[in-house]
């Protein structure tokens, strides 16, 4: 006996809004309505566990079918079934009055705020169908099969079905504007995209599509590195072998399981992002974790898994609330215990592992307190004799020689010791030590490093002659009277004629090179970030340099251009002095560069 009716809610526009909060994704009709399958036949397994239901499981599996003649998608599953007045309540009753709900009292406001427990997720069929039949034959014993069937309006008619077997059949009679849906690969590209790792069996004609029990949701104690590494390839085809993993499993006091695992770091962060799949029981859901995980974190690769993160209909869309901010916490501390732990375990293993870990860790210690209070121990500087160090062991070795007359521990770097050697040199001489900080992040982790430290500064190696870096208010006599000492400096100010550059004579120690050229910390550090994009001057560029020119009073070469017979002789010698200054900085270019190299030619001659 047939029953026609209208679905009882305060609106005819139900459709229409679901549509249209869902077009951007219409493809998840597809992964919802396989969830919903998925559901009913995990529910009968668990019935069946608890005695509760007495009959053949029979063969659980979920089929999607396609038969482009007649234009339809149908999803069986052979779960708990529902009888006619189920349906009713399931289909016409709960869901709508959830979605009435909704629309009065966010009608005025961005419809994809539609949320998840709203019930709309068989709705979404209604985005590719312009018919939806329902054919369900109940576990009840002696039960009737139903078949229902609406055309997207708010009528509906329900009669007896022709189902034998328990389970549920959805077909989809597909809109004629939809028909990118009744392409074979169209329909195997979304059922790998979301339901490849789902744990009840899919057959797509004669092909299961996916693994039903991922390595995520298998003991850690049973899985090998082969295991994790071969599941990486998966994930992942061309991309090269990660460093190490972590697998979560936590139950309480929210659901989490996953593996994150660590690929080898570069300096192009943009392009590791989004590598971390977020999947709620095993179902797809997205590959943008942003809300999920600090961004520093999202420099991982892997999967997350937890059904206690709240989305909506399209499940595209995070909601931040304390069971999120419980979760990222999570991941947080586990990755810091995984690096500590790797750290304690084995240091030159994981000394090995820095150049390609230290970019993300240096990250997450700029851009998360607690990341950097758990993994501070267990961040390394390396110097430039490829030493590594604790921040804390780097502290305490710089601290008998580097420490200036004002108590503070002066951290020397360089960014680039090739280009930087005269300088590291220079302060090897004096003994001091030299770190190396040459990647992209290093700007802002210098920074991170002072505000975290008491009376403790970092500075470039070349940002001022060496006595300076670190003044312990030693005094140089002066091998030029004060007279000399004024005839150089106009000489030097003659030949540079550069107003964004200052002369300065000074007495230095006699193997000190005759004339370098330095720009300030604070200005080397906003160029640094401006061209690392970020700091005060991401949206200036980078601010004209004021160098300063250093004479050292007591090179043999200062007083040998005093004692030049001729004020020629005077300025060639004095400019080549100047030029090998620039040369040292990577500043001699073009015509300036060819004159220095036509000048040294006719000085050896």
């Amino acid at each position: 006996m047939q029953e026609n009716g209208t679905i009882s809610i305060h609106t005819e526009n139900i459709f229409p809004i679901i549509k249209k909060a869902l077009y951007s994704d219409q493809e998840i009709f597809l992964r919802e309505l396989v969830s919903n399958a998925i559901d009913a036949t995990q529910k009968i397994k668990r019935l069946s566990s608890l005695g509760e239901y007495t009959g053949e499981l029979g063969d659980l599996k979920v089929e999607v079918k396609l038969d482009k003649e007649a234009k339809t998608i149908t999803i069986s599953d052979y779960g708990i079934g529902m009888t006619a007045e189920e349906i009713k309540k399931y289909i016409n009753q709960i869901a709508f009055s959830g979605a009435t709900e909704f629309i009065e009292k966010y009608k005025d406001q961005d419809s994809k705020e539609i949320i998840g427990h709203f019930g709309l997720g068989f709705y979404s069929a209604f985005m590719v169908a312009k018919k939806v039949e329902i054919v369900s034959l109940s576990r009840e014993e002696g039960a009737q099969a139903a078949h229902w069937e609406c055309d997207g309006s708010t009528e509906f008619s329900i009669k007896e079905g022709t189902r034998d077997r328990r389970g549920t059949d959805i077909i989809l009679h597909v809109m004629e504007n939809e028909e990118e849906f009744l392409e074979e690969f169209r329909l195997k590209g979304i059922l790998e995209k979301y339901c490849k790792f789902l744990p009840v069996p899919i057959f797509f004609g004669e092909d299961q599509i996916n693994k039903t029990e991922p390595l995520w949701v298998q003991s850690p104690s049973e899985l090998k590195d082969e295991d994790y590494l071969k599941f990486y390839k998966e994930l992942y085809p061309f991309s090269e072998d990660p460093l190490f993993w972590i697998h979560l499993n936590v139950d309480f006091p929210f659901e989490l399981t996953g593996i994150l695992y660590f690929p080898k770091f570069k300096n192009d962060m943009e392009l590791q992002k989004n590598k971390i799949q977020l999947y709620s029981r095993q179902v797809f859901i997205t590959d943008e974790v942003k809300d999920i995980v600090p961004e520093f974190l999202m420099l991982l690769h892997g999967v997350i898994d937890s059904p206690d993160i709240p989305l909506n209909v399209s499940r595209s869309f995070l909601q931040s609330d304390s069971n999120v901010r419980k979760i990222t916490g999570h991941i947080t501390k586990k990755v810091a215990d995984k690096l500590a732990e790797l750290f304690k375990s084995d240091r030159k293993a994981y000394e090995e592992k820095w150049p390609n870990i230290g970019l993300f860790v240096k990250y997450g210690m700029i851009t998360d307190d607690k990341f950097y209070d758990k993994v501070k121990d267990a961040a390394l500087l390396k110097n430039t004799k490829g030493e590594f160090f604790t921040i804390k062991e780097y502290e305490e070795k710089i601290a008998p020689t580097q420490t200036d007359k004002d108590e503070n521990k002066i951290i020397l770097y360089t960014t680039d010791p090739g280009k930087q050697d005269a300088y590291i040199q220079s302060a090897n001489r004096k003994g001091y030590d030299v770190t190396v900080f040459d990647e992209v992040i290093d700007s802002h982790f210098i920074n991170t490093l002072e505000t975290k430290f008491e009376k403790v500064s970092l500075k470039r190696v070349d940002s001022d002659v060496v006595d300076k870096l670190i003044d312990k208010d030693e005094k140089h006599e002066s091998s030029l009277s004060e007279k000399e000492t004024e005839k150089i400096k106009a000489l030097f100010e003659k030949i540079i004629d550069d107003k964004n550059q200052t002369v300065q004579v000074e007495p230095m120690p006699v193997d000190e090179t005759p004339v370098t050229i330095t720009l300030p910390e604070f200005m080397r550090r906003m160029n640094d970030m401006a061209a690392a994009g970020g700091g005060p001057m991401g949206m200036m560029g980078q601010m004209p340099n004021s160098l300063t020119v250093s004479i050292n009073a007591n090179h043999e070469l200062i007083g040998k251009i005093l004692k030049a017979k001729s004020d020629d002789k005077k300025e060639k010698l004095a400019q080549h002095a100047y030029d090998l200054a620039l040369l040292s900085q990577n500043m001699l270019t073009g015509s300036k560069l060819t004159g220095f190299i036509n000048r040294s030619i006719n000085l050896v001659n």
